[in-house]
């Protein structure tokens, strides 16, 4: 389980090397995204605070990068936050996620992005529930969630 440390850890010493990389020209992203999409994982934009078709979602499944289709948060790691983009404890896998230190609008946060394609994904705290302490507070515009298919 990745900790407050680990994260810092990940900021100054180097992030974990991802199981593949993926990498496109902008015009190639372009024409795989919605403008939306496009602003906030290749621009690092952020949507609006309960604006996110995924923020109300509680269904059983994987969310995945919208860019690349990268497995980045499970629906059990999911909770309500209240800040009004969809939070997560927890990356799926340890290297899922790239960390960087983010000093921009005269603050001090850890950026999040898809260790596969480096799309931005939203910011991690470290103000979320045990037993992690952490919150990923992600765009739902960087990720699309695969449902869990239901036994017949």
């Amino acid at each position: 389980m990745l900790t407050w440390k680990d994260i810092i850890h990940f900021t100054v010493k180097g992030n974990p090397e991802p199981d593949q990389r993926v990498e496109k020209s902008a015009s190639e992203w372009k024409e795989l995204l919605t403008p939306e999409q496009f602003r906030i994982t290749r621009n690092k934009g952020t949507e609006a605070p309960h604006s996110g078709a995924l923020c109300s979602v509680h269904e059983a499944g994987k969310y995945e990068c919208v860019c690349c289709g990268t497995p980045l948060f499970d629906s059990t790691i999911k909770f309500e936050s209240g800040t009004g983009w969809p939070s997560f404890t927890q990356p799926i896998k340890e290297n899922a996620i790239k960390y960087h230190k983010d000093s921009s609008f005269g603050m001090v946060r850890v950026e999040v992005l898809c260790n596969t394609c480096d799309a931005h994904l939203g910011h991690v705290f470290p103000d979320g529930p045990e037993p992690s302490g952490l919150r990923y507070c992600i765009n739902s515009e960087s990720m699309q969630l695969q449902k869990e298919k239901v036994n017949e």
